[in-house]
């Protein structure tokens, strides 16, 4: 990530995310009401994963809105007190929270998802709110698990990590998953 730039854990399996008539209709008095909700929920709905919710910190949201963190503090009561969205606050400071979609307006996938929501999100980041902003692009890869191509044959040897584990028995040793890619 560059400085500045957004990021998404994973992208949407799909573009598509579904409304009913009726709330487009409530969209457009929202958007006469109150402009910076209708424009944040908007923002909301073309994130939103599986389970109709997002994760990002009000300061993220700032960004994606173009405006102060104010105006999105105002945007978001008005979507909660309008119950566009339910809010669920991680941590104890309140500026980062999983903002879940009501069900009524929008939703992606099948509807009988939807009860799922609490439990799973599209979280945003901002490499401006890491502490080691300064290193993201000079970091050590992360440990990988070797995986076999298609034919290949695992040989486990080695005493392994510790603690000391019983030792295999023969002809039950772990397999890796094959990765179907051919050489």
């Amino acid at each position: 990530m560059s400085k500045g730039q957004l990021s998404t854990v994973s992208e949407p399996k799909g573009t598509w995310v579904q409304t009913e008539r009726a709330a487009h209709e409530a969209w457009a008095n929202l958007m006469r009401e109150s402009p910076n909700a209708a424009m944040l929920m908007h923002l909301l709905v073309a994130r939103v994963g599986d389970q109709n919710a997002v994760v990002a910190s009000q300061k993220v949201l700032a960004t994606l809105m173009g405006r102060h963190i104010n105006t999105v503090k105002n945007a978001l009561r008005v979507l909660k007190d309008k119950n566009w969205i339910e809010v669920r606050q991680i941590g104890d400071r309140g500026t980062v929270n999983a903002y879940i979609i009501n069900d009524r307006i929008a939703w992606t996938g099948p509807r009988d998802g939807i009860r799922y929501s609490l439990f799973s999100a599209r979280v945003l980041l901002s490499d401006e709110e890491q502490p080691d902003r300064e290193n993201l692009d000079n970091q050590e890869p992360l440990r990988r698990i070797p995986s076999l191509y298609a034919g290949e044959r695992q040989l486990p040897s080695g005493e392994g990590l510790p603690p000391v584990s019983q030792p295999m028995f023969a002809g039950m040793e772990p397999d890796l998953p094959a990765t179907g890619l051919q050489e």
